[in-house]
């Protein structure tokens, strides 16, 4: 009796041990919620006339002139939101895992709709109206997508491809060259593919037959690529007669699918875009399955993590990263088409403007995983998209806007993603004993 009075004595003396990364990761849930919910706070008090307008598609039409809503109303329940956030996370209630992750994004979701509703409120003229930015974020986010997806496959294969820039560029120029020259925007898409690969197969060469710093390798090959097609873009004339051959690509077309292009929000966002935004939804499943559901995509992990051990077992590891390095050329160059055939037309000069680097800084911030690093590309796509649409609101000085998307790359991968853990051999060449 007395040993079971000494065990329930024991019992109620001990005290919970906390390891310091659960500690950590609720101080900086606590700091982050505070923060967001003192700025929902100052939006608030901030708002002196709450009507706003907003229309669920992306831009104003005859059909559709905005509909209007109490701002106040709604800024005050996003502050709700984040204070109910904040108190769970001091509580220590904030599970890890999926649900975890699903109270954060709705914090954040909370945070950006209060945020574009004060941009909105209090303006001058009443013609401005709140549109969908979710259709502008899925097509700003589909090369940053693809260059992540490329940077996974490389990197899981222990090569690390600094190299996505140059693949971006080269992918934009022949893509607009192969489009003007066969009068297809579908055939730029093949040109940005063989473009993206020739730089892959430079990458493997130097870094997997001649062993150089893959590091100091991509930034050759993205000196390379700048150069290159800087020279070749001098070269084309002038001449209309000849530059519709070379510089003025056909752009792809929307391609609407029907019924589901029709759902609200949703529908312009996902189902009313071009070729190149599904192929982009097709990636993602099929660089997920392939590493996480096949053979091949097992060795390519496992001579990323062990080269040493996947050649005891007869993998070829140079091989098999030569394969991952390769397929994620293809990835890159399709980003690279978007910026001539995607978006814009006609190559210009540095037409990929460090998205390259971004979708790198996505890649890190993602784990190496290809589902959460399109989910981290989004996000970059999303800021592009709000800083362009307040840029004419005038609340927020113009530089700090342009340079919002670069700040969340730095606040998201240095703040939030913390230390991570790469691949064990990523950027360690292999040579068999």
């Amino acid at each position: 009796m007395s040993a079971a009075v000494v065990t329930e004595a024991d019992q109620a003396d001990l005290v919970e041990v906390r390891d310091r990364a659960d500690v950590r990761r609720q101080v900086k849930l606590v700091v982050v919620f505070a923060l967001v919910a003192l700025l929902l706070l100052w939006f608030a008090l901030d708002i002196d006339s709450p009507t706003v307008k907003y229309i669920t598609g992306a831009r104003v039409t005859r059909e559709d002139r905005g509909t209007e809503i109490n701002g106040l109303n709604l800024v005050w329940g996003c502050f709700a939101v984040a204070m109910v956030g904040l108190v769970l996370a001091a509580v220590n209630r904030i599970p890890r895992g999926l649900a975890g992750t699903v109270a954060s994004i709705l914090v954040g979701v909370a945070f950006f709709t209060g945020f574009i509703v004060w941009s909105y409120a209090d303006q001058a003229t009443t013609s401005l109206v709140i549109a969908n930015p979710l259709p502008g974020t899925v097509k700003l986010a589909t090369p940053l997508v693809f260059g992540a997806l490329a940077g996974c496959l490389c990197e899981r294969a222990g090569v690390i491809n600094i190299a996505i820039e140059g693949q971006f560029l080269t992918g934009a120029f022949f893509a607009s060259v192969a489009s003007s020259a066969f009068y297809s925007a579908e055939m730029g898409l093949v040109g940005g593919i063989l473009a993206g690969v020739a730089i892959a197969s430079l990458l493997a060469v130097f870094a997997l037959r001649y062993q150089v710093n893959q590091v100091v390798l991509g930034v050759v090959l993205i000196a390379l690529a700048t150069g290159l097609t800087s020279f070749l873009l001098s070269q084309i004339p002038d001449d209309p007669s000849i530059k519709g051959y070379l510089n003025e690509p056909l752009i792809l077309a929307p391609i609407a699918i029907p019924g589901l292009s029709d759902i609200p929000v949703l529908g312009p966002t996902l189902f009313d875009q071009t070729l190149l935004v599904y192929l982009m939804y097709l990636s993602v499943a099929l660089v997920t399955v392939l590493l996480f559901q096949t053979r091949w995509g097992l060795r390519v992990r496992s001579v990323g993590e062990h080269p040493k051990a996947a050649d005891t077992v007869g993998i070829k590891v140079n091989r098999v990263r030569w394969q991952a390095v390769l397929l994620g050329g293809v990835f890159a160059g399709l980003g690279g088409a978007y910026f001539t055939v995607g978006s814009t037309g006609s190559f210009d000069q540095g037409a990929s403007a460090g998205n390259g680097f971004i979708a790198l800084a996505a890649v890190i911030m993602g784990r190496w995983h290809p589902v959460w690093a399109s989910l981290s590309a989004l996000f970059f796509g999303f800021m592009w998209t709000l800083q362009s649409q307040l840029a004419f609101l005038g609340k927020i000085p113009p530089e700090l806007l342009r340079a919002s998307p670069y700040l969340a790359t730095i606040i998201a991968v240095a703040g939030f993603v913390g230390r991570v853990r790469p691949p064990a051999a990523d950027g360690e060449p292999y040579t068999k004993a």
